[in-house]
């Protein structure tokens, strides 16, 4: 039975990270513990559960909760993550984050729950006063078959499918939370500020 309050977490682990040569960036260290650690520990406070999207080294990330497999085939990106979450999820909502964002704002869940139901919308973006976040997304796990139709069609973009549905940006006002590790220097950058 689907819980209507209630929201699952999904912490996208499962891509090829090709900027950092093709590393696991999600179990990459700075700061003294993985990115993921770093990830999971301003979400979880935030929602009810939390689910692994992760494709490689499936028993490290399995310390940090549940793992899901993407079911689309070849790294299909955030999305297939997103949608392996959703198809694990037991809540209405489904809160996607990277893990490689160890600065993620705590007040993402209950930022997007207000700004979802404020527009009685079915996904919530964050974004900065620069760009949307997309990645960052709360949506109602309901939202499935249509995202699974997408991706059988060869749809890959984020940006190209959340706006198929009611949806509403919210703005938040600390673009430094949003800071990702796609590079060896960002790496180098985060362990620096998380050491402070």
């Amino acid at each position: 039975m689907v819980n209507t309050t209630s929201v699952t977490g999904v912490i996208l682990a499962g891509g090829l990270a090709r900027r950092m040569g093709g590393g696991d960036k999600g179990l990459l260290v700075a700061g003294g513990q993985s990115l993921t650690a770093w990830v999971l520990a301003r979400l979880q406070p935030q929602v009810d559960e939390v689910l692994i999207n992760a494709n490689r080294h499936v028993d490290e990330y399995a310390q940090f909760g549940r793992v899901v497999r993407d079911v689309a085939p070849d790294f299909a990106g955030p999305l297939a993550g997103i949608h392996a979450g959703m198809s694990a999820s037991n809540n209405e909502w489904l809160l996607s984050v990277p893990c490689d964002s160890p600065f993620l704002p705590t007040h993402l869940a209950s930022q997007l729950r207000s700004a979802v139901d404020h527009a009685n919308a079915d996904i919530a973006i964050a974004a900065t006063t620069e760009r949307p976040q997309p990645v960052f997304m709360l949506a109602r796990c309901a939202l499935v078959d249509d995202l699974a139709t997408y991706l059988n069609s060869g749809g890959r973009k984020i940006d190209q499918w959340y706006p198929r549905h009611r949806f509403v940006e919210s703005t938040f006002t600390d673009s430094a939370a949003f800071a990702n590790v796609n590079t060896p220097e960002e790496l180098a950058t985060a362990h620096c500020t998380l050491t402070q």
